[in-house]
């Protein structure tokens, strides 16, 4: 931090802290949101080639990457979704024989020394282990509903009894779970605003595709292919919501909301959408073209949007439509599997060459988007 003296004729350099900001806010000199706010604004500023990295023509800062694959970061992650898991995918019935009363106490209680610990770390500045505790509460909030039905007599005759069903069992009685849990997870974002937190109402979303279905179809009929189509509409909902917190993130003006919150939601929309579209299986071999066509753009639209979801999933649509002309169309074709070799070593120099100009290509490319989705410096 430069500052100047007391004539005005010289600039000081004065290295500051973290802490130093957190003394200032413990002795009112400046408030702890404000101390946050801070720190964040000259830690973004401070970050090697930051000037460089500017979008170009509005002065707004780069949107902050995620963590790093450090091994910090690993026990992090590691420990925080066996916590998560705890409270969730592994909970037992021996648990749930404590009954409604304690189960929903010890849901509010778990849920409020989360986010206890979480403001704890926020406001020492450890962002993710922050961002875990607040995800852990969210996913108590199914606890909690869940319970309270229970105790209230609200709950819907039939269905599981066990809540650790509410991730492998799809059934529309989980609908109050997940509107439930959407809510709380918005209102705990916005408090929190840590883009980890998004992947819990990304999960739920796709939880609440299947669960809309169930009930669509009356309960217990089952008909994949409904259940598919609810996959691809959902999944085009998810990523069209991905789209606008992605524009609205990279052409926002505080540096706190410009922070990657679209990840999650691209990964499961495009999961469910890239799903449901692959399990539909057309006899023309003019619409399985199309399928290809399709996976292809798919891949020339993660290189505009420098979304790499986008790109995986393509090519792995590709490879399954020159699988089909391998076994269905050309399966008797002596000169096939001579073609596709060298389909796939040109492939593989296609990949060598994009490579050395992938900085050129995805600058034309995002030429066609605009401005709020083209890729980060």
């Amino acid at each position: 931090m430069h500052i100047k003296d007391d004539t005005g004729a010289a600039d000081l350099s004065v290295a500051l802290r973290l802490q130093d900001l957190t003394d200032a806010a413990r002795d009112g000199v400046i408030t702890e949101s404000q101390a946050q706010a801070l720190w964040q604004r000259w830690h973004y500023r401070v970050q090697p080639h930051s000037a460089a990295q500017r979008e170009p023509g509005n002065g707004l800062q780069p949107v902050a990457a995620g963590p790093g694959f450090s091994f910090v970061n690993v026990l992090y992650y590691f420990g925080g979704l066996l916590a998560i898991g705890a409270m969730s995918l592994f909970m037992t019935l021996g648990f749930q024989q404590m009954g409604p009363m304690a189960l929903l106490l010890l849901g509010v209680a778990y849920l409020w020394a989360a986010l206890k610990v979480a403001d704890h770390f926020k406001g020492r500045g450890l962002m993710v282990p922050a961002g875990l505790l607040a995800t852990l509460a969210v996913f108590l909030v199914p606890l909690i509903v869940w319970s309270g039905q229970h105790l209230m007599g609200w709950w819907p005759p039939g269905g599981s009894d066990s809540l650790a069903s509410y991730h492998t069992r799809i059934d529309w009685r989980w609908l109050t779970l997940e509107l439930a849990t959407l809510a709380a997870g918005v209102v705990m974002l916005w408090r929190y605003r840590l883009p980890f937190m998004v992947m819990p109402l990304a999960l739920t979303l796709w939880y609440l595709s299947m669960d809309v279905a169930n009930m669509l179809l009356l309960d217990h009929r089952w008909e994949w292919e409904f259940m598919r189509d609810m996959s691809l509409v959902f999944g085009i909902g998810t990523v069209a919501v991905a789209l606008w917190v992605d524009v609205r993130t990279r052409l926002s003006q505080s540096v706190e909301w410009r922070q990657d919150f679209a990840f999650w939601l691209y990964i499961f929309g495009t999961t469910m959408f890239w799903c449901g579209l692959s399990l539909n299986d057309s006899g023309s071999e003019l619409a399985k073209l199309g399928y290809c066509a399709l996976n292809v753009a798919l891949v020339l639209l993660g290189a505009a949007i420098g979304r790499r979801v986008f790109t995986v999933y393509g090519a792995f649509g590709v490879l399954l439509y020159l699988g089909h002309l391998s076994h269905k169309v050309f399966q008797d074709s002596f000169m096939f599997p001579f073609a596709l070799t060298v389909l796939g070593l040109g492939l593989v120099a296609l990949g060598v060459w994009w490579q050395r100009h992938e900085a050129a290509i995805a600058a034309r490319l995002s030429a066609f988007v605009p401005r709020g989705l083209q890729p980060r410096p």
